[in-house]
């Protein structure tokens, strides 16, 4: 490649990022008055987490398939589902369709965070890896900056063009994610070889059976009952989701959704619970302060929106 197209490359690929990475936080600003409008506050979690789920399982499989298969289909196929997910989100008319939408947005997402890295790797040299890596993480850190700041800009908004503001932080992605499609379709043209793989679909399967039972009883726990009959049976699921994934990644090994060998290094532990540690504290300001600031403080959501940018940047 060119210097020249693997600039052109780069961009599209940042580009992709930053709009997967802006989605994980860009709802949380907007998400009172999209819960309003759509008449579903108790059901406003899904909207983020439904998107956090399918991005997170998709994100190895993407890795091992496009080693089978190769990196540029599976990157335009992924920038394309999120423009799909995109649009739907936008045109969403409950809260249990923008949860399901958001899912399918986030399958696209996995995709886009997961193979920009890999496909650096594959056209720059080692030794300047580091450096471009280095821009990607910046767009990251940007994006979530951003994200509840543009999230309630649209949302302070009561109509754009004859729509709801809100919907825009949904249709801003369509015109971007065609510009790094089409960045991507033009120049990222990669030799690919073949690496075989066994894919784990039912660590896939099995993780989800396990993540959402808990999800749900956490969400309606408080109207049922924590010891009620559907608490319980969710409970349960969740119980059998776990003891399959573990079955399913010790059978799959090396080629497992998580490697449970893994784990045996201390170093690679103690990482892992660090990264939850941080993550959940990270990810439950990102999401929960903006609510705060709205429910409580009396904010308007573009006013919680510049609120949150000196607690994301600590000051």
């Amino acid at each position: 490649f060119s210097h020249r197209q693997i600039l052109t490359i780069i961009v599209g690929l940042m580009v992709a990022m930053f709009l997967a990475a802006l989605d994980q936080t860009v709802v949380a600003t907007a998400i009172r008055t999209i819960a309003d409008d759509l008449q579903g506050y108790d059901l406003q979690a899904w909207a983020t987490t439904a998107f956090l789920i399918t991005s997170t399982i998709s994100t190895p499989l993407y890795g091992k398939l496009s080693d089978i298969y190769g990196r540029r289909p599976f990157y335009l196929f992924a920038i394309a589902v999120f423009i799909v997910g995109s649009v739907l989100c936008g045109m969403a008319t409950s809260m249990y369709q923008l949860a399901a939408f958001r899912a399918v947005q986030g399958i696209g997402a996995g995709g886009l965070m997961s193979l920009a890295l890999a496909i650096i790797g594959d056209i720059v040299p080692p030794r300047e890896r580091s450096r471009y890596q280095g821009f990607f993480m910046a767009v990251f850190g940007a994006s979530s900056v951003l994200g509840p700041v543009i999230g309630g800009f649209f949302a302070g908004q009561g109509s754009l063009f004859g729509v709801d503001g809100w919907r825009w932080i949904f249709f801003v992605n369509v015109p971007l994610g065609i510009l790094a499609f089409a960045a991507v379709f033009r120049v990222l043209h990669l030799p690919h070889q073949r690496q075989d793989h066994r894919i784990d679909w039912p660590g896939a399967l099995a993780l989800i059976t396990f993540i959402v039972p808990l999800l749900i009883v956490a969400e309606r726990g408080r109207i049922w009952g924590w010891t009620s009959a559907s608490a319980l049976v969710c409970y349960a699921i969740g119980i059998v989701g776990l003891a399959l994934f573990l079955l399913a990644e010790r059978a799959y090994g090396d080629e497992a959704l998580l490697p449970l060998r893994l784990f045996g290094n201390r170093s690679f532990s103690i990482a892992t619970a660090g990264s939850v540690v941080v993550g959940a504290a990270m990810f439950g300001g990102l999401l929960l302060l903006p609510q705060y600031l709205q429910i409580v403080h009396g904010s308007s959501a573009t006013v919680a929106g510049l609120q949150m940018i000196p607690l994301v940047l600590g000051i």
